[in-house]
Formats: C-alpha cells, sequence, structure tokens
C-alpha cells in the first residue's frame, strides 16, 4: 500500500517537503555520482603527471566552469555576507583531489578510497550536525545514525580488508 500523498496529521511532513526532500536526495545522489567520476578523472590526470599538478590542472577547469555558470546563473541583488571561513573551502578541495588521486592510484582502487572518503564524510557530517558547525542547524544523532556509521564503517573495511 502506498502512504498518501498528503498527510496532515501533527508532526507529518507536507506534499512539498516531501518533493523537496526527494530532490534534494536525488541531488546529493547525483553529486556522489560526480564525485567517483571526479576522482577516475583526477586519479588519471595525476598517473599521467603527478598529483599536485593534476589537482592544479582540475582546479584550472572547475575554475573555469564555476566562473560560466556564474555568468549564466541569476543571482540575488543583495546576496548575504559570507562568514570569513567561507572563503577557504577551495583549500579543503585542493587537498581532496590530491589525497583522492594518491589513494585511488593505491592499492585501495576506486572503492576503497569511496568506501573511505564516504566514512570520513558520514563521521565528519554528524560531527558538524551535533555541533551546529558552519552554521548548520544542530541535530543530535539518533541511534539510526550510529548503526549506519557502524554498517558504512563494516563496509569500507570489508572493501578495505578484502
Amino acid at each position: 500500500m502506498f502512504p498518501p500523498l498528503i498527510d496532515r496529521r501533527p508532526g507529518r511532513l507536507a506534499l512539498g517537503q516531501t518533493v523537496g526532500q526527494t530532490i534534494g536526495a536525488l541531488a546529493a545522489f547525483a553529486a556522489g555520482l560526480l564525485l567517483a567520476l571526479m576522482i577516475a578523472q583526477n586519479g588519471a590526470l595525476a598517473r599521467a603527471t603527478d598529483p599536485w599538478l593534476g589537482s592544479w590542472l582540475a582546479h584550472g577547469v572547475g575554475t573555469l566552469v564555476a566562473a560560466l555558470l556564474w555568468c549564466l546563473a541569476p543571482r540575488s541583488p543583495t546576496p548575504e555576507a559570507a562568514p570569513h571561513w567561507a572563503w577557504l573551502g577551495g583549500l579543503p578541495g585542493a587537498l581532496t583531489v590530491v589525497l583522492a588521486a594518491l589513494c585511488l592510484n593505491s592499492p585501495l582502487g576506486m572503492a576503497g578510497t569511496l568506501a573511505l572518503l564516504l566514512l570520513g564524510q558520514l563521521l565528519f557530517g554528524a560531527l558538524c550536525d551535533a555541533r551546529g558547525w558552519f552554521g548548520l542547524t544542530r541535530r543530535s544523532p539518533s541511534g539510526k545514525d550510529a548503526l549506519a556509521a557502524l554498517l558504512v564503517m563494516a563496509g569500507a573495511l570489508f572493501i578495505v580488508l578484502g
């Protein structure tokens, strides 16, 4: 039996919230696919050159694409001022490209690299949610969150240790 599209009982999500969550989930899934593609491409570039040059080249192309999208995208006339730490977002990105390329071109391979990358993202994301870091709304981890983290950790260990 399918759940109703609109459930107006207290504590239930309205249709707009459900659609928004579905779109957000699909966008996050697509970002994960693109992340795997990016790691494969950057790893090949690092093999052909070296991880540092590969990172420079990848970020150069990314800068050009971001500039083009920025020019084409509509913007609000009064953007909100970004916090000081937000201006350093490229730093972890550059280091991620280099570290992922090094790991990809090691015995870890694509699956091991992505499994550990996912585990790191999940654990750090849970910490950021719990503490409310980076302007996020505080969200206390639940038992389901802990179980999910343990399952991802177990999966990563199975992939890495074989």
